[in-house]
């Protein structure tokens, strides 16, 4: 009996492919017809893009309820057979998962504050909130100022333009890198459809702006102007064309490291001192040479290194389809993970070995103590540095991120050390 009916399906071979072909033609105008949920989401958000299809198994249809392809396809003599005569009821079929919630057209638009504090990009705006004060109380010859309160004060004056100007920075770097950010950053709010580039650019403006007009006025001073304008002019060189260096990896690392290391720990110690300070006022030249501000200039501007270095391991995917010849395009995500990671234990274990050697010539018992306490924690956080990458794969862009986040928070923890390590 199985080899009669196999004969007379056999026979009856065009007419199956023909009724085959009926049964997937209406399920398939239902995704490639311009009316109906596809188009509405379209013109609602057009940089929203459906997930790929992914496989579902056939017990668990999607949420819609209908599945949108027969189980299988008949490729051979066989397959056709067993499609007609006996479908698998577990077999898989080819669905397209639900958009989630993140890109869903229906739910509604996030608070305009929240999309604000994520288009700062909050690690950097994290790292100059704790940057600013941390340089002002260096800059003090004792570890409390004379009147706390007017050097609080002042310190705010300073943090505002400067907290714009690294909005100005960071967002100019994301409307400029759009079509990357699809690719490497899709969470991004820009990309994921949570602000509009127009308003994004208004922000923007806004912000730099502002953040010049600060370094005007008589609480301010060539350090802070230093910083501020120093800032504008290098990350709208990072980030616009045509000079856009992000395009070279040395001067995109220099640029990072000149901002990160030189202009803000320079620029607001030598603020610190001109107006907040009861030292002596001294040059932006003359900070160079200051033992504090030297080495805490030198301790971030390796740190900036690092950062720099990592920030592009997980983004070579979308800098290599843009053209983008960063050092991990350039070279290898192993090779740049593997060399900032050692750059940083070498920079902490050099700067235990330095605080602890200080500690053996403090002044005071007091300053002894914070030296070696500040000491063993740069140690601690050096072997933290090398324990952690032994479980991050440099080709894994999630894993990779995780620990660029992790060596945020050092960063921070460097900063908040800094007024006693002095």
């Amino acid at each position: 009996e199985s080899v009669a009916t196999y004969n007379c399906i056999m026979k009856t071979k065009p007419l199956l492919s023909l009724l085959q072909l009926a049964f997937l033609l209406p399920r398939l105008s239902a995704y490639i017809s311009p009316s109906g949920t596809g188009a509405s989401r379209q013109r609602r958000a057009p940089s929203r893009q459906r997930r790929a299809p992914s496989l579902r198994s056939a017990g668990t249809p999607p949420a819609s309820g209908i599945v949108p392809f027969p189980p299988t396809i008949a490729s051979t003599e066989e397959d056709l057979v067993t499609t007609v005569v006996a479908p698998p009821v577990s077999s898989t079929v080819l669905s397209f998962d639900p958009l989630p919630p993140a890109l869903s057209p229906d739910r509604p638009d996030p608070p305009f504050l929240r999309t604000l504090w994520r288009f700062t990009r909050p690690h950097t705006i994290i790292g100059s909130l704790l940057a600013i004060p941390a340089i002002s109380f260096l800059s003090l010859p004792s570890l409390l100022p004379p009147d706390i309160f007017s050097f609080l004060f002042l310190i705010g004056r300073a943090m505002v333009p400067a907290l714009l100007m690294n909005l100005y920075i960071t967002g100019l770097n994301q409307i400029t890198d759009v079509e990357i950010d699809k690719v490497n950053k899709p969470d991004l709010v820009i990309p994921a459809g949570d602000l509009r580039l127009r308003d994004a650019s208004l922000i923007v403006i806004v912000a730099g702006l502002l953040g010049c007009l600060g370094g005007f006025g008589k609480t301010s001073s060539g350090g802070l102007r230093l910083v501020l304008w120093g800032s504008a002019l290098l990350g709208t060189a990072y980030s616009l064309p045509p000079i856009r260096l992000k395009r070279f990896p040395l001067l995109a690392a220099t640029s990072i490291v000149v901002v990160r290391g030189t202009l803000i720990n320079v620029g607001f110690y030598q603020h610190a001192i001109s107006t907040l300070s009861s030292r002596a006022p001294q040059t932006i030249l003359s900070c160079l040479f200051d033992p504090r501000c030297a080495l805490s200039s030198l301790y971030f501007g390796l740190f900036g290194i690092v950062i720099a270095l990592m920030k592009d391991v997980p983004d070579v995917r979308g800098d290599a389809l843009m053209k983008i010849q960063s050092f991990s395009v350039r070279i290898g995500q192993q090779r740049i993970f593997k060399t900032a990671r050692r750059l940083l234990a070498v920079l902490f274990g050099i700067t235990s070995g330095g605080l602890m050697v200080g500690a053996c010539v403090a002044p005071s018992q007091l300053i002894a103590a914070c030296r070696a306490s500040i000491g063993v924690a740069a140690a601690c956080m050096g072997y933290s540095v090398r324990k952690k990458a032994q479980d991050v794969n440099p080709e894994d862009s999630q894993e990779v991120y995780n620990y660029y986040m992790y060596l945020w928070k050092l960063f921070y923890l460097s900063y908040f050390a800094l007024p006693f390590a002095k």
